[in-house]
Formats: C-alpha cells, sequence, structure tokens
C-alpha cells in the first residue's frame, strides 16, 4: 500500500500542474454537456495512463539512444503546442464555445491524443520522473507504484471536469474571452520555450 500511496501522490503532482491537457478538460467542461465532458475526459485519462505506462517502462531509453528522436519530439510538438495556443485566442473562439455544439467524438480523439502524445515536456517530465523512479523501486513493487499514478490521473481529470460542470454557469462570454486569451498566451509561450530548447540542443 505504501509504494501505491507514493505512486499516487506522485501521479497528483505529475497532472496538477496547468498544463495542455488540463486546459482540454476545462474547455470541454465548459462546451459539452456534463456527461459528454466526462466521456472526453475519460478518453484524456486513457492516452495520459497510456503515456505514464510508456515512460515507466522504457520511452526514455529509445529518447536516451537516438538524440534525433528527441529532436524530432522537440520540434514537432513546439509548433503544434504553439498552433493549439494560436487557436485559442482567435477572434470568434467564444462565441463557438457559447453555442455549445458537441464536437465529433473522432476530433476529441484526436486532440486528446495530440494534447497528450505530442506535448514533449509531458514526455520528457514523465521519463525523468517515473522513469528514474523506477530504478529505485524493487520489482514486486513496480505495479502498486504505477498503478497509483494512474489512478490520480482518473481522480484528477474526473474531479476537475465534474467541478468545472458545476459551475460552468459561472463563466458568460466576457469570462470565457478572458480565459482563452490567457490560456492561450500561456500556451504560446510554453510552445516557443520549447522551440528554443530544441535550438539550445541544435546549437549545443
Amino acid at each position: 500500500m505504501n509504494f501505491f500511496i507514493q505512486g499516487l501522490t506522485m501521479g497528483l503532482a505529475y497532472v496538477i500542474p496547468i498544463g495542455m491537457q488540463n486546459l482540454f478538460v476545462i474547455d470541454s467542461a465548459l462546451t459539452n454537456t456534463r456527461k459528454r465532458a466526462l466521456l472526453n475526459a475519460l478518453i484524456v485519462i486513457f492516452f495520459d495512463v497510456a503515456l505514464s505506462l510508456s515512460c515507466f517502462f522504457g520511452i526514455g531509453i529509445l529518447m536516451q539512444h537516438y538524440q534525433w528522436l528527441k529532436l524530432a519530439i522537440l520540434l514537432i510538438g513546439s509548433l503544434i503546442v504553439i498552433y493549439i495556443g494560436v487557436g485559442l485566442i482567435r477572434p470568434g473562439k467564444t462565441e463557438a464555445n457559447q453555442s455549445r455544439s458537441t464536437t465529433t467524438l473522432k476530433k476529441t480523439i484526436s486532440t486528446a491524443f495530440v494534447v497528450t502524445w505530442f506535448n514533449p515536456q509531458a514526455i520528457i517530465d514523465g521519463t525523468m520522473m517515473l522513469g528514474a523512479f523506477r530504478v529505485t523501486l524493487p520489482t514486486s513493487s513496480s505495479t502498486p507504484f504505477i498503478t497509483g499514478v494512474s489512478i490520480a490521473s482518473v481522480i484528477w481529470f474526473t474531479g476537475l471536469t465534474l467541478l468545472i460542470s458545476f459551475f460552468s454557469d459561472w463563466f458568460n462570454p466576457k469570462v470565457l474571452r478572458i480565459i482563452n486569451l490567457i490560456c492561450g498566451v500561456i500556451i504560446i509561450g510554453y510552445g516557443v520555450k520549447l522551440l528554443f530548447n530544441f535550438f539550445q540542443l541544435i546549437l549545443h
């Protein structure tokens, strides 16, 4: 149980900071019915748990052995992150949100996949944190630990969805516009930072 609790607390520390997944879940809770928002959260949870498992069991090994793979992930991921940020600050985004028009399941799945697996920092941080921690664990403790990490993802994203959904009426068009602008700027800045890291690696 001790290793499960360690995994749970580390998992929460990993997913709680504001990131692309959280912004996607918040936007989903504001623009969809509660039932659909929960479905979208489950899709995000699926991809997040898959990423955690990959980081825990060895995706970092590939990135350590192949520098070109790390560079490719940084470059492609940073450009996609910037594109998503620009999309958030485009005029008319808020009005579209207020209509509560449900996106297709296919689009939701593809977007959830992108914000999880095309997020270079999530891959790198997950690899460094989960991969490094796995080295210190006894073999028999790996399963309860990564189970705790996975449960943390379930608790956080479903809890966030329900919280935002219950208070969605507080968000009028002006507030939504401000939220989109703030999130858009944060994501663009995040993407620029990743692009800067890419050029740093190239130059060194």
